[in-house]
């Protein structure tokens, strides 16, 4: 094969952009130290390219493949995320810092944390409400 032209490549990949695409790819390639899989004949890595594209040296789909692998960033890993509160739970260091913590933010909402209890007191800032107490509205 003397000359490379477009036409012995499109025969194998379709679309023109794509063969752009799969030849650039071959031609990075082999600038990065790949074997050419024909003989040089002193031609440049592009022209190398599209001559193993036309003799099918080389699949197209690969080359296809290669690219989408180099352009993806982050690879997506089938694995059960374990639950941030499972974690948390299953530390006993956390469980009493926790316990602690819960206890706090009840006293300063002036409620309290007590297992005997069943409704938290009513305090001034806070006073009981119970359904009796709300009117209801007529327009409803």
């Amino acid at each position: 094969m003397a000359r490379v032209t477009v036409e012995d490549c499109v025969e194998k990949v379709p679309n023109r952009f794509q063969l752009v695409m799969v030849a650039a790819q071959r031609s990075r390639e082999i600038s990065s130290g790949a074997e050419p899989r024909l003989e040089r004949d002193n031609d440049k890595n592009p022209v190398v390219a599209l001559r193993e594209i036309a003799d099918e040296k080389v699949s197209p789909d690969d080359l296809y493949n290669s690219i989408v692998q180099g352009l993806q960033r982050h690879v997506e890993v089938d694995e059960p995320e374990e639950d941030g509160f499972d974690a948390m739970a299953s530390n006993p260091e956390f469980a009493g810092i926790a316990s602690q913590m819960s206890e706090s933010v009840a006293a300063a909402a002036g409620m309290s944390i007590d297992e005997n209890e069943e409704e938290p007191k009513a305090t001034a800032s806070h006073p009981k409400v119970s359904y009796e107490d709300v009117e209801e509205d007529p327009k409803v």
